[in-house]
């Protein structure tokens, strides 16, 4: 076990950083329910060099939160480094994690994120730079299998990084040009962990505990890493852990615990924002993520498109409950 990242003592659930989803709020109902290990949403490492306030924003988190790394994207090996040590000055997070996975194209523009697989000496710039800008604090990097499947390149950037002095690695299962469409490629995510001796965390396709455990026994990765599923389903952590200790797919939480959670979710939003209008607007998207699998999912989805009150989602919530019958 790398003494840098205590969490690979056993085999840790990763909350993916997901942009617009995994803020502090989000991160903070995942752990809850048994998430081991967490990132931020991206950070523009540009942002952070030019000490842009709304960036710094996305740097915050609670002690409750740890252990938590603070992900960074960019092309510029020195505003890399740079940006990084502000960051552990500012925050003092437990590690760096760099995204050379992000398909994004105002970022890929950029020459950040997945850009970068199709430019391994930059890549590998910025990572040397960052680790050397904040040692002895640990750099981990999330990686996507290749640009697309004509450059598959994962198991050689994953060599080059461990090199570079990157401690641990998270690797999507698909390329950049798909997206995030199509099936995650777990072949080349076993391939990366063969490739290297750095604990590799894969990611792609996991929606329960059986999930997770076959890939553990197909690939030998050293941990998981579940991010769209977490976006319907926090509560997937403690299912995927139920799994593992009984391998028994543990029930999810009745259709009234779940409307509980979305509003204690909109009135956290509400709190952090300050605002009731401009909170429940920035919800949509995540009620949205939230209606999956719900009774009537359409209409819901309809309906949460036009809310802007705490109340409104409250009378939707008592509308679309089931309510026993008096004896």
């Amino acid at each position: 076990m790398n003494s840098a990242l205590p969490w690979f003592s056993d085999f840790p659930l990763y909350l993916a950083p997901m942009a617009g989803v995994s803020d502090k709020i989000f991160r903070q109902l995942c752990r809850e329910r048994g998430a081991d290990v967490l990132v931020t949403e991206f950070v523009s490492a540009e942002g952070v060099f030019r000490r842009n306030e709304r960036t710094r924003e996305y740097l915050d988190f609670d002690e409750f939160e740890r252990p938590i790394g603070v992900q960074l994207f960019g092309g510029n090996a020195d505003h890399m480094a740079q940006a990084a040590k502000h960051v552990v000055d500012w925050v003092r997070p437990d590690f760096i994690d760099l995204n050379f996975g992000c398909p994004v194209n105002k970022v890929v523009a950029k020459n950040g994120g997945s850009a970068l697989l199709k430019d391994c000496p930059t890549l590998v710039a910025v990572a040397e730079a960052v680790v050397r800008a904040v040692a002895p604090l640990p750099v981990t990097a999330k990686i996507r299998i290749g640009w697309d499947t004509d450059s598959i390149n994962a198991p050689h950037v994953a060599r080059i990084l461990e090199d570079a002095g990157i401690l641990a690695l998270a690797v999507h299962g698909r390329t950049r040009a798909q997206g995030y469409s199509g099936a995650a490629d777990w072949d080349v995510i076993g391939d990366v962990v063969a490739a290297v001796s750095i604990p590799v965390v894969g990611n792609g396709d996991l929606t329960n505990g059986a999930d997770v455990v076959r890939r553990r026994a197909e690939t030998g990765i050293a941990g998981a890493m579940i991010g769209r599923a977490a976006m319907s389903s926090p509560w997937i952590f403690g299912q995927v852990k139920h799994y593992f200790s009984t391998g028994e797919h543990l029930v999810s939480p009745s259709l009234t615990e779940k409307w509980e959670l979305i509003q204690r979710h909109c009135q956290l939003a509400i709190e952090e924002w300050g605002c009731e209008d401009q909170a429940i607007r920035s919800m949509r998207a995540r009620l949205m993520a939230y209606s999956k699998g719900f009774p009537n999912s359409k209409m819901l989805r309809e309906k949460f498109q036009h809310v802007s009150t705490l109340a409104e989602i409250e009378e939707i919530a008592s509308a679309h409950q089931p309510f026993a019958l008096p004896a």
